[in-house]
């Protein structure tokens, strides 16, 4: 055991946020910490970390054990550049490589004795070099940079000139290049785009430390979590699996739970109107009869009603006109920022009623071209046809088009002075504010809040066709639901930016991938974009133009799709062991574990023969998983070193 929390209780101006707390994670346990916004997931991580301090219980971390913490914003400064700030970690190797080299120079004018020594001190630094893979420091350290979702010329840039999310991105790095025995992560995923996030899913399944991790990315958590803990109403659950498992025993329990609170208020309606019908025959055997109910009634264990989901968004999506068939066509788009050559060439058209997804790696211009299509930028070439009766509505990531010097009231009532004081309000507490908060400032609004607000906003503009730029950040995941759920509704036409994997299987009907300047169609949701898009980026992606930045001889690029594609091969077949040997470690722990239950019973205590049927069973058992532990480190080693 690396972690064990115990009866944690955390309150806030006399609120409980949470109480009695208790879990516990093993070495090598990939776990998620899942619960709606504003239950404390956050806090509890704090505390455990150090940051906080509990109002109760405590969270003990096993001795000698090395944590890594990233929390989800990063306010710290360096001079450093991105590569010398991750190579900052490895200092104890460059340090060493330094000695070695100074000598390498010392050895050329030593002779003898002085020689002798050199050559045996120079052969302990070289073993020490070995021994902490400094040969592959370097190029694990570009790796890691790469894999984030940096390209190779951002290596050179200042930490001070980053971004929130990018600085968000080097602390991930850096806590990734220590290696800590416990790894708590804080919503890691929010800043990185797919093909870092299963880059980083990739990474985290090989990853020999404990994870503790805090994120609303379904697929993410599918990926990585071998055990979910829940937090809801001030209390922990436990359950063991991945996201899916854990959603799917989470509805399990509640209707178990609902079940057995009907069954006991039926019951206990049942007896009382027995007790009251004995009673009103007014003969005494009926009223001992009715005396001997009662009592039996109240001997029964209360069951509690079991606790309603916590509050939520709840809307709908209504446009005001049906739009004509053709809702959009683009020709021939291109838009360059100085020397950054976006995209080019562009085209493409979007039908009344499709939901289309806009997806690629950060800095193609996916926003960009949002904001074009809006009229917010200006493409350098090309043209966009908006179709008969089209109205759009923008939904701003950065939420721009938010006032801060208005209150979430005004913020409403300005821009629809139709609606009375009644209505606002009923609008804002269906996207959770409520009492004096509607009169809170924007500027001190949370991005999640501030989420909200134009969620609101977008809801009431009755358009039919939304552009949504990364809707679902600072989302939770029940609100995540009801969104997916109100697009499905919607009668209007979707283009959406959105790097959540799991929002774009339940809503696209259409994907569009930027990539290379160029822009590639799949007709159909996440899993139809998965399985067409080494055909498609093998068949559009060879560039014509051998001028372009991007161009590479055909063969080379034939080269590397195969080589891409052997890789990914090999890449699932190890997965696969990976994935069945860490289901059958699973298996033989909860079997051991059933044994010493059962040998502990006290119908066993005498019973000789079956104390050592058990113990030859659990002997058994403790030497296959001794194997499958080997094997399973084996297959993690294997995918740590495949190249991303």
């Amino acid at each position: 055991m690396i972690l064990a929390c115990s009866h944690i209780k955390k309150q806030f101006h006399d609120e409980t946020l949470f109480s009695d707390v208790t879990f516990h994670i093993n070495r090598g346990e990939r776990t998620a910490l899942v619960g709606s916004n504003g239950t404390g997931k956050t806090t509890l991580l704090k505390i455990i970390v150090g940051e906080q301090t509990a109002d109760g219980g405590e969270a003990t971390i096993a001795k000698d054990t090395t944590v890594g913490y990233l929390p989800q914003q990063q306010g710290y400064y360096s001079d450093n550049t991105i590569y010398d700030e991750l190579l900052s970690i490895k200092s104890d190797i460059v340090e060493l490589d330094k000695n070695i080299r100074e000598m390498e120079q010392d050895m050329q004018h030593a002779s003898g004795a002085e020689l002798e020594e050199l050559l045996q001190k120079y052969h302990r630094l070289q073993t020490e070099f070995e021994a902490k893979d400094g040969y592959a420091c370097k190029s694990r350290i570009m790796g890691i940079i790469n894999g984030l979702g940096f390209a190779d010329r951002d290596v050179s840039q200042c930490i001070n000139t980053l971004s929130g999310g990018q600085k968000t991105r080097v602390a991930l790095g850096k806590l990734l290049l220590l290696e800590p025995d416990l790894l708590i992560l804080d919503e890691p995923t929010n800043h990185l785009d797919l093909s870092s996030i299963q880059w980083l899913e990739n990474y985290l399944s090989g990853y020999k430390g404990s994870v503790l991790v805090v994120s609303h990315d379904r697929f993410f958590l599918d990926r990585i979590a071998g055990k979910v803990i829940e937090i809801d109403n001030g209390t922990v659950t436990v359950f063991t699996g991945n996201y899916s498992v854990y959603a799917q025993k989470k509805e399990q329990l509640r209707n178990t739970l609902r079940k057995q609170y009907e069954n006991y208020q039926r019951n206990i309606k049942h007896q009382e109107e027995v007790i009251e019908k004995l009673r009103s025959f007014n003969r005494e055997k009926s009223i001992r009869r009715a005396e001997s109910r009662e009592k039996m009634l109240e001997k029964m264990a209360p069951v509690e009603k079991p606790s309603e989901p916590g509050r939520t968004i709840h809307f709908e999506l209504s446009p005001e006109k049906i739009s004509g068939k053709d809702v959009l066509a683009v020709e021939n788009f291109a838009k360059a920022f100085g020397s950054n050559h976006l995209f080019e060439h562009i085209h493409f058209e979007i039908k009344r009623g499709e939901r289309v997804a806009l997806i690629g790696k950060n800095g193609t211009g996916k926003t960009t071209l949002l904001k074009i299509l809006c009229e917010r930028e200006q493409a350098d070439v090309g043209t966009a046809k908006l179709g008969t009766n089209v109205e759009i509505g923008y939904y701003d990531q950065e939420h721009n088009l938010l006032h801060d010097d208005k209150t979430i009231f005004e913020e409403i009532h300005d821009d629809y002075p139709d609606l009375n004081h009644t209505k606002v309000r009923n609008v804002l507490a269906a996207f959770l504010f409520t009492g004096e908060d509607v009169y809170r400032k924007i500027a001190l609004l949370s991005g999640g809040e501030k989420g909200r607000v134009s969620l609101a906003k977008l809801m009431l503009s009755k358009a039919n066709f939304l552009l949504l730029d990364e809707p679902t950040n600072h989302l939770d995941i029940e609100s995540k639901e009801i969104l997916e759920e109100a697009l499905n509704r919607y009668t209007g036409t979707v283009l959406y930016v959105s790097h959540d994997r799991y929002f774009i299987q339940k809503t696209a009907t259409k994907i569009l991938d930027l990539t290379q300047h160029k822009l590639l169609s799949y007709e159909g949701n996440y899993d139809y974009y998965l399985e067409k898009k080494e055909v498609m980026e093998h068949l559009h992606l060879s560039p014509d133009d051998q001028n372009s930045p991007f161009a590479r001889p055909e063969s080379e690029a034939k080269l590397d799709w195969k080589e891409q594609k052997d890789r990914e091969a090999k890449r699932r077949k190890i997965e696969n062991h990976f994935r069945r040997t860490e289901e059958a470690i699973q298996n033989m722990e909860e079997r051991i574990a059933e044994i010493d239950d059962t040998m502990c019973l006290p119908e066993y205590s005498s019973d000789v023969g079956r104390l050592t049927e058990l113990s030859k069973e659990k002997e058994a058992l403790s030497h296959e998983l001794e194997l499958a532990l080997e094997e399973w480190e084996k297959y993690a080693e294997e995918l740590e070193q495949l190249p991303v």
